[in-house]
């Protein structure tokens, strides 16, 4: 079976193409890696290729409790752990590089840092803080353009800092509501300069993120996450949306980028990703194309067969069963995961299935 076949990504070779999606975790105390990420990740290195939870490249990107960072020396010894762990069982990985921007809270962030994002537009909702519990949304600062050049070069630093931690490459966030999304979505993006109003400038943040990542680290250690037709945070598809993305793919690939992970997340409630939009990022970007969304063994293989993809990104059932590969391989019955636990500290509902 295709699922289960070696091939290459870029300069590097794959065991299988079982993907084990970015899934965050919220078990960075400190917002540094640890030995319990470690074990975490090492207990899934059946996958081919691991991508991590979002690792924040700013101070100003950690918006979330517990998230992990990648911007200072001290983090990406720890990520060390981490690498070499998933190495010695064969699998590689990139680290995923996620700018919260206004997924945010004061209480999640160091004291020195900002919640910015392209407008000064506030989310709707609340999300965790360890400190005060429940909190609603502030309003971000809307960024300007110095500030965009610094988290350009936030980017590009914390690639250079997942290669000297031992990771094969780096996956730019641009997917599921974060920084690189509100830039290219205009319910985030109500700018009127050159990052903002018409599909050119909407995408000239992502495309200058890539460029840089890919100029720092060589664009066959990038790849990049998109949701066409996301609505998480406060995304909503706009008019136009599938010619978009599909520029977007082709203006990605001219810069070489190793792969484009579109997310799906049609099988969690939320509204279907067209073929026809999944089809032009096909098309365009000439690079590996990550199948992700709900998938089982039978979806895996069919769409594979078909040629939809060359990897598939399995999400949830790596929580629950850390030898997902073998039982995807042997059809044996998945072990149920605990919702309750997927963000909670310590091993519990983490390293104990």
């Amino acid at each position: 079976m295709k699922l289960f076949e070696s091939t290459s990504l870029g300069q590097i070779s794959l065991k299988n193409r079982i993907v084990m999606a970015p899934m965050t975790r919220s078990r960075a105390i400190g917002n540094v890696p640890n030995e319990l990420m470690a074990t975490y990740y090492s207990q899934r290195a059946g996958a081919g290729f691991i991508i991590t939870e979002g690792v924040s490249p700013s101070p100003n990107g950690l918006g979330y409790a517990r998230i992990p960072g990648l911007f200072d020396q001290i983090q990406a010894e720890g990520w060390k752990k981490v690498t070499e762990a998933v190495h010695a069982k064969g699998a590689r990985i990139f680290v995923q590089l996620m700018h919260t921007g206004r997924v945010s809270h004061a209480a999640n962030m160091p004291a020195d840092s900002q919640i910015l994002a392209p407008s000064a537009i506030a989310l709707s909702g609340q999300m965790w803080t360890d400190a005060q519990g429940q909190q609603p949304h502030p309003t971000p600062k809307a960024m300007t353009i110095d500030e965009i050049k610094i988290a350009v070069g936030e980017f590009a630093r914390a690639a250079e800092l997942a290669v000297d931690a031992g990771f094969d490459g780096v996956e730019l966030h641009a997917a599921n509501g974060y920084l690189i999304e509100q830039f290219l979505n205009p319910s985030a993006n109500q700018r009127n300069d050159e990052y903002g109003g018409s599909d050119e400038n909407r995408m000239r943040f992502a495309l200058e993120v890539a460029e840089a990542v890919a100029r720092r680290i060589g664009a066959a250690r990038v790849g990049i996450r998109v949701s066409p037709y996301g609505v998480f945070n406060d995304m909503k598809p706009f008019e136009g949306v599938d010619q978009f993305y599909a520029e977007l793919s082709r203006r990605l690939s001219a810069l070489g980028l190793v792969y484009v992970h579109v997310v799906d997340h049609s099988g969690m409630g939320a509204p279907p990703v067209s073929p026809e939009v999944k089809q032009a990022i096909r098309r365009e970007f000439k690079g590996v194309y990550i199948l992700s969304g709900n998938y089982d063994r039978a979806s895996a293989a069919r769409d594979l067969e078909a040629g939809r993809g060359d990897l598939v990104a399995f999400g949830r059932p790596f929580i629950s069963n850390p030898d997902l590969v073998e039982k995807l391989r042997s059809g044996e019955e998945l072990k149920k995961a605990d919702p309750t636990k997927f963000y909670t500290p310590g091993p519990e509902g983490y390293t104990d299935y």
